[in-house]
């Protein structure tokens, strides 16, 4: 009765206050609000995330203005990548541009000279504007001063995964169309292995070690040079192309995009505002430089801004920490499954002693993006989504946990230059009754595409050297006609605030039992039963069956995994249709050098014993049992259940 009388008092007074506010405004202003109350409880909702994202929304549109502004500048002089970091080696040349974990400091004047040297061998060879040259080294400065030093000439650098061997290396070097090879002492092997094959008018140089008879000794060519800046009549412009950065080669040979100095300039702004860097920062960089993410953010903000970067020439996760200690480090880098291992680390007091204020990169699962940030008190993830070859790239601002990025609820959904759309169970683009791609709504799983304009470098699609490879990532008439759009071929989710998450890639998505499955999702639900052990999801074919049976291939080589444990965590994490029907026990699992866990030779191979000799399992009951040859049999023929 106490309660009920004090809310009808609380009333009461509410009203008067009520009165109060009315009676001192006019009639005209009462009607105004009477007027737009409908509207204001009809769109409440839309208004409250509106509001909610505000601080980010501004954030970004902040951050980003002050980068188009940079860019429309840079496009307007004409500027290449090699001029503004000439003229920043001229502002501060003893200022240390790239330090190299282990071993030494390099200043803007040395990397200003040597650069200087390599254009000048690249001259008296002839070399010329549009030229190709490939480079194939590891980790180091002088991997940035070569393709520094061909880029003041127009020439493009080809940069060719130092890991490649045989035919895959053969392919790269072809399909660049090069005229020159540049490789360490410690690639001398794999430049050997495929010689007979490479083109007879191919120069070869060797940095460092002794020159086998036909092979040019770059070292001391470059001796022989001045110091001084080359002379370049035809000089590279803003669309010139700087660099051939290879896709990683998970699903195939490996294919080269096509950087253009335009797009490096995009990749410099977005690094140095999205990610709010000072002056006073330095940069972390354990990441091969011959991918994106390592050999253009985590070298960009130190040629053209005078950020510096840490290199190192192979990831340790043992030494991640120290490494940053010890060189100082504001910023750290990461990709792919690194951060796991990071994760399975023994604690230590360097984790927690660093000086690192952002940890920038892609492919942090969202299930250990919280154990990252409270085990390393790192108080900043900036994930970062993109392709190489595409133009669709967005980021993390404000450390939502498992975002990739956001569509700004203040713009306009039609004035987003990135959109998610509709697409079938294959990853065909599905189209309305006008003909055009259909937006997914908020937490609808959608293809994730970035509208082209080749007037706007951060929307200007460039795609591969192979034309016939680019023209398949792009869909015309998107949303009008004329129009187009990079087809990224990930699958992307909007939540009702914007944030993007990554759900899948349209070749990791299978069907079964009438279900979609997305294999990133199942790698998700197992993380926590396998204690940090590798894993790749898989869905195979099964004679008499339709769609493909999910598969699970986990590194435990000392054999060590409980099964029954891990199948009854299937069943409380997973509905039964997306539940791993096969499991296969590997020593380990092949990894790509951007730290991608490879699966598709996995899924060629299937399920069948006399072909797979790792151990095979099968779900039967409320547990795995070895799948032996009659077994195997029964499943083909349809005589076993699935």
């Amino acid at each position: 009765m106490d309660a009920l009388l004090a809310a009808l008092v609380a009333l009461m007074a509410l009203a008067a206050a009520m009165a109060a506010v009315l009676s001192t405004l006019s009639k005209a202003a009462i009607f105004a609000i009477l007027a737009i109350a409908p509207c204001v409880y009809r769109y409440r909702k839309k208004i409250y995330v509106i509001v909610k994202t505000l601080p980010r929304d501004l954030k970004f549109l902040w951050r980003y203005a002050n980068a188009m502004i940079r860019t429309a500048i840079y496009a307007r002089n004409n500027c290449s990548v090699a001029e503004l970091f000439t003229k920043r080696a001229l502002k501060q040349p003893d200022a240390p541009c790239f330090f190299v974990v282990d071993d030494r400091t390099w200043t803007f004047r040395e990397m200003a000279e040597k650069s200087n040297q390599v254009a000048r061998v690249m001259q008296e060879m002839g070399l010329k504007r549009g030229d190709v040259v490939c480079i194939f080294m590891p980790n180091c400065a002088e991997y940035v001063y070569m393709w520094l030093g061909m880029a003041k000439l127009g020439v493009v650098s080809a940069l060719i995964n130092s890991n490649l061997r045989h035919k895959p290396l053969l392919h790269c070097i072809q399909v660049a169309k090069a005229k020159a090879i540049i490789y360490s002492d410690c690639l001398v092997g794999a430049v050997a292995d495929i010689n007979a094959d490479l083109p007879a008018d191919i120069k070869q140089f060797q940095l460092y070690g002794d020159c086998a008879p036909g092979v040019t000794d770059m070292r001391s060519e470059m001796e022989k040079q001045s110091p001084d800046y080359p002379i370049v009549v035809d000089k590279p412009q803003y669309n010139d192309t700087l660099l051939y950065i290879y896709t990683s080669g998970t699903t195939g040979m490996p294919k080269a995009a096509v950087m253009k100095n335009s797009k490096y300039l995009i990749v410099v702004v977005a690094t140095v505002h999205m990610l709010g860097l000072k002056s006073s920062d330095r940069m972390y960089n354990p990441l091969p430089l011959y991918h994106l993410a390592g050999g253009l953010v985590g070298t960009a903000a130190a040629l053209v801004d005078g950020i510096p970067s840490v290199l190192r020439s192979k990831f340790s996760a043992s030494n991640y920490w120290s490494d940053c200690i010890k060189y100082e480090c504001t910023v750290s880098q990461y990709i792919g499954e690194m951060c796991r291992y990071l994760l399975a680390q023994p604690s230590k007091p360097t984790d927690t002693q660093h000086g690192v204020r952002i940890m920038v990169g892609n492919g942090m699962r969202p299930a250990i993006w919280q154990q990252i940030v409270d085990r390393f008190k790192v108080p900043q993830i900036n994930e970062i989504y993109g392709a190489t070859e595409g133009n669709a790239n967005i980021i993390n601002v404000d450390n939502t946990v498992g975002a990739v990025g956001f569509l700004p609820k203040l713009i306009p959904t039609k004035l987003h230059p990135i959109a998610l759309v509709k697409i079938d169970e294959l990853g065909n683009v599905i189209r309305g009754p006008d003909g055009y791609c259909i937006r997914c709504q908020p937490n609808e799983p959608g293809m994730f595409i970035g509208l082209i304009s080749q007037r706007n470098a951060a929307r200007a699609y460039h795609g591969y050297v192979d034309k016939s490879a680019s023209n398949k990532k792009v869909e015309t008439d998107v949303f009008s006609k004329g129009d187009a759009a990079f087809v990224s071929g990930d699958i992307l989710v909007a939540d009702d605030y914007g944030y993007l998450f990554f759900r899948d890639r349209t070749g990791d998505t299978y069907k079964w039992k009438g279900e979609n499955v997305a294999t990133a999702e199942v790698e998700d639900a197992l993380g926590p039963v396998l204690d940090r052990r590798d894993c790749v999801v898989y869905g195979v074919s099964i004679p008499q069956t339709e769609g493909r049976a999910g598969m699970a291939a986990i590194a435990d080589p000392e054999r060590t995994l409980d099964l029954s444990k891990l199948a009854a965590h299937l069943d409380h994490s997973l509905p039964s249709f997306a539940r791993p029907l096969f499991l296969r026990l590997t020593k380990d699992i092949e990894i790509t050098s951007t730290f991608k866990l490879k699966k598709l030779q996995y899924q060629k191979e299937g399920v069948d014993p006399d072909v797979i000799k790792d151990p095979l399992y099968f779900r039967s009951g409320a547990g795995f049992v070895p799948i032996t040859t009659p077994l195997f049999n029964d499943i083909s023929n349809g005589k076993v259940k699935l």
